[in-house]
């Protein structure tokens, strides 16, 4: 079977040039695109036996290295290789922390990225030059984080994804075409897996591995 590239960035010119760099370094292999993290989740559930990832941090619905500690957890034995525009080395050291296999730069050459994508293919762990992996750990808060986050399910997530969107349950329901009582069980079982005592705070929660350290979500008002 030809291989199978998952590539998962939402501007089209990016993708574009990641497709190029993939085609110009295996011409047979099979790609398949997601433009969000709603999208991504359905593609890695079409194609379960892909051989690598690539995944903007930045796409809508990634909630800074949530999507990539969930995919990682979910999909173990699929490589992420990461881009982003972002150059901080320290960013760089994150991802990997938090499962990647290895992070691109989007100012990166094709034949870079090549070089990358080929290194991560063969089980190496890649990162610019002059970038070291680092011996630290992660901060153990944004560590038991990423772990209440890696327990939450695929639809569970999805669920969280909307929530930081600012989306109320009968909303959430009509995307995802399911009760209201369905979104309340797995709005309860989100709460509970990461700890939370409301909406608001779960969304605040998964904020908190934002790229930035920071997190921004949209407000977010609490149902009963």
């Amino acid at each position: 079977m030809p291989m199978s590239i998952l590539i998962a960035d939402d501007h089209p010119l990016f993708r574009d040039a990641l497709r190029r760099a993939v085609r110009q370094r295996f011409p047979d292999a099979a790609i398949h695109e997601a433009e969000d993290v709603r999208s991504l989740l359905a593609l890695i559930e079409a194609h379960p036996q892909a051989d690598l990832l690539l995944m903007d941090l930045n796409m809508p619905g990634a909630q800074g290295f949530s999507a990539l500690v969930h995919v990682r957890a979910t999909w173990p034995i699929l490589p992420v290789l990461v881009i982003s525009a972002q150059d901080d080395p320290a960013l760089m050291r994150r991802a990997v922390l938090h499962g990647a296999s290895g992070f691109i730069s989007k100012s990166a050459s094709i034949a870079d990225i090549g070089g990358a994508l080929a290194a991560v293919l063969d089980g190496d762990t890649w990162l610019p030059p002059g970038v070291e992996a680092g011996d630290q750990g992660l901060d153990p808060e944004e560590q038991q984080l990423a772990a209440r986050i890696a327990e939450l399910t695929p639809q569970q997530y999805r669920v969280l994804g909307m929530l930081c969107q600012g989306l109320l349950n009968k909303q959430i329901a009509w995307e995802l075409q399911v009760s209201e009582a369905t979104i309340k069980a797995h709005m309860t079982a989100i709460l509970r897996k990461l700890g939370a005592h409301s909406r608001t705070q779960a969304a605040l929660l998964a904020g908190r591995l934002a790229l930035d350290g920071r997190g921004n979500v949209a407000t977010v008002g609490d149902e009963g």
